[in-house]
């Protein structure tokens, strides 16, 4: 017989089995230091990148280093913080790839203290309790990042919260300072479409100046970017002329060729890059006695402002003013909202009555306006979402002022009739004019009265606030102050829009009139005996797709930007769209007070203020900031239970448990006893005795 090797004798018994696996064990630790993988199961992906920092570092064409300088040894919970930024960075890494670097330096070597303060870096006080005692120690926690000529510091890092937000956007900041055009997997392209069949009407006065103005401004905007933007003309005939117009939204002539048949012609400036587009200011505008091409002497502004907008990481957004809406320049009012966005927004006031939206605009803010529109800005404002803006209008039914009346402070509640409404109700959202009122509210202790229910800021907790958009996903709850009711049945009939409620009220709310004598005040207010007047409502909503245009036609301002030519009625401009051209975005809220100054702080953690953020976000086209923002574990609230329900669980955790050990124990005994009962039976059936 062959001789077996002892080697495979002993690695086949039980002792080299075991050799085998402490091996395996060791081998797979040594791998493991060289290979980063980490599964994140929390439920907001609490400790994963997000797509949009990925995004951010995935194409850089620079080097960008960040330079951390953290103290070791720190007490809690500052200790987590330096290794969730080495965790978060060794992920950045992986996603960039060669052009991204890090570097944790030693603070304990004087050496690289004096680095640290040469990037602005300083040492902070953190609490620490030693020897039984609480002292103050001082520490570096900061980083700092360099990409080209640009530094940018992040100092005081105490969280781990929000710090891959604070990384991502003030890497994306960096990099549009250093150059907008960054990281752009294809080129921006500039199309001028101009039927050259309208150079044969007479009436257009500079229609031969075009196309050596848009050369031009197109050669000087496409020097400052790197010429990363492609230039082609289009010569559209009359059928080509109208699929533009409902495509782009560009302006469509309408005119009579020289055979006497009604045609169809373009003049627009379209700039796209992937899926998005913008159309640059310039159209044909009727001057009374001819018409002319507007927007000619401005087109290098316009080409490079536009075309900004369409790329970068940061947005403008249009806050219209002029009619009583909220004041982001008062501190009492809507400046800690302003702030609240000027990390990644510009915001912009627009007066509708004394200018257009800006083109560069991607977003318009509409917030508690207090006094009429005119017919020419409600216009404005459809136009604007006909050609795919988004625009998010926060509405207040009613006025509530505080007047001085015999010696007393006396609320007065005035309509408040704007015209959005009307704009709304033609986009199929109906604006109650009831407050609405909630038995899931606010509520605090006062020595005079006990505890104070305020009904008329209700509380949405997360039940009843959308799981599915990014909005509102991670949120525990979101206070509604002074809201209103939306009712979107009309919009739901219609087969071109999505309609995604943000959030509602509880099913113990009801909706109280304002009559005389009405006073928003905790005191006094009595919930309805009839339970028929109980039921959810909606307070905030999202409209997504083409709507239709809430004007038939263009109305006549009188003015000579009236689309019917007074000089020659064989020619005409058409600007008006009936319908959006590229999905827009309407975000309804039934309330203004989200954005004050009772809701937002300086600074503010609060779950609305990461509800109104995340919504400009999603406005935007922003969806992933709002994700990486609100995944902080910390906003999660508690789920709000009756008291027998918390009462239960109170005495089920403090004896409940230990009944249930006991009942364990007794079930567990009787089995075995019954077992030992069928052994004896089995094998000692005449034995009379009782199985102990």
């Amino acid at each position: 017989m062959k001789k077996e090797n002892k080697i495979i004798s002993w690695l086949g018994n039980s002792r080299g089995n075991l050799w085998l696996f402490i091996a395996a064990v060791i081998l797979l630790n040594i791998a493991a230091t060289r290979a980063f993988f980490r599964i994140d199961i929390t439920g907001p992906k609490s400790y994963s990148l997000s797509q949009a920092s990925k995004e951010a570092v995935r194409t850089l064409e620079e080097p960008l280093s960040i330079k951390v300088f953290f103290n070791k040894n720190l007490p809690a919970p500052y200790n987590n913080v330096e290794q969730y930024l080495r965790d978060i960075l060794s992920e950045y890494k992986t996603a960039a790839g060669k052009n991204f670097s890090y570097e944790f330096f030693e603070m304990e070597k004087s050496e690289n203290q004096k680095i640290a303060r040469s990037y602005g870096i300083q040492e902070v006080q953190v609490r620490e309790v030693k020897n039984n005692e609480v002292g103050l120690k001082k520490a570096f926690m900061g980083l700092a990042i360099v990409y080209a000529d640009q530094i940018e510091k992040l100092d005081g890092l105490s969280t781990s919260d929000g710090l891959e937000y604070k990384l991502t956007t003030s890497i994306s900041g960096i990099i549009a300072k250093t150059n907008i055009f960054a990281g752009l997997t294809d080129n921006v392209r500039l199309t001028l479409y101009k039927s050259e069949d309208l150079s044969k009407i007479t009436q257009i006065a500079n229609f031969s100046q075009i196309e050596p103005a848009v050369e031009d401004a197109f050669r000087k905007v496409n020097r400052k970017f790197n010429n990363k933007i492609e230039f082609s003309k289009v010569n559209p005939n009359s059928s080509q002329a109208l699929e533009l117009s409902r495509k782009y939204g560009i302006q469509n002539v309408r005119y009579t060729d020289e055979n006497g048949q009604a045609s169809n012609g373009s003049i627009g400036l379209v700039l796209e890059y992937g899926d998005k587009f913008r159309i640059v200011p310039m159209e044909l505008a009727n001057m009374i006695f001819n018409y002319a091409v507007t927007g000619l002497e401005d087109l290098e502004e316009s080409i490079q402002s536009t075309a900004e907008n369409l790329v970068s990481k940061t947005s403008l957004i249009a806050y219209i003013t002029g009619h009583g809406e909220r004041n982001i320049q008062d501190e009492n009012d809507a400046a800690y909202f302003a702030s609240l966005l000027s990390d990644y927004y510009t915001l912009e006031e627009v007066n509708l009555s004394e200018k257009n939206i800006p083109a560069a605009a991607e977003t318009v803010i509409i917030n508690g306006p207090k006094s009429e529109y005119s017919e020419e800005e409600l216009y404005k404002i459809d136009q604007f979402i006909m050609r795919g803006g988004n625009v998010m209008f926060l509405v207040d039914s009613y006025d509530e002022q505080i007047m001085n009346q015999y010696g007393m402070q006396l609320p007065v509640y005035t309509p408040v009739d704007s015209g959005i409404q009307k704009l709304l109700s033609a986009y199929g959202v109906e604006v109650g004019n009831e407050y609405v009122f909630d038995e899931k509210c606010f509520s605090q202790l006062d020595r005079q009265y006990g505890k104070l229910n305020f009904y008329y800021v209700p509380q949405v907790q997360k039940k009843n606030l959308n799981q599915k958009n990014p909005i509102t996903r991670n949120l525990g709850e979101v206070f509604f102050l002074e809201s209103f009711p939306l009712d979107p049945s009309k919009a739901q009939e219609d087969k071109d829009i999505d309609v995604t409620i943000l959030a509602k009220t509880s099913p113990a709310s009801w909706t109280v009139p304002v009559t005389e004598g009405f006073a928003l005040s905790p005191v006094g207010i009595t919930k309805p005996q009839d339970k028929e007047k109980f039921g959810e409502k909606t307070v905030c909503l999202l409209l997504e797709g083409k709507p239709q245009s809430a004007f038939l036609t263009a109305p006549d301002f009188g003015s000579r930007e009236n689309d019917a030519s007074q000089s020659d009625a064989s020619l005409s401009a058409q600007n008006h769209l009936s319908a959006a051209v590229q999905k827009s975005k309407i975000f309804v809220a039934g309330t203004s007070f989200i954005t004050s100054a009772q809701l937002i702080q300086p600074n503010s953690t609060e779950p609305v203020a990461y509800f109104v953020r995340g919504s400009v976000d999603y406005m935007c086209q922003k969806e992933d900031l709002c994700q990486m923002r609100t995944k902080n574990l910390s906003i999660n609230t508690l789920r709000q239970v009756k008291p027998k329900a918390a009462a239960f669980v109170k005495y089920f955790n403090q004896a409940g448990l230990a009944v249930l050990a006991a009942i364990a124990g007794l079930l567990v005994y009787m089995a075995r006893k019954r077992h030992r009962e069928n052994i004896r039976r089995l094998y000692d059936p005449e034995n009379p005795r009782d199985s102990k």
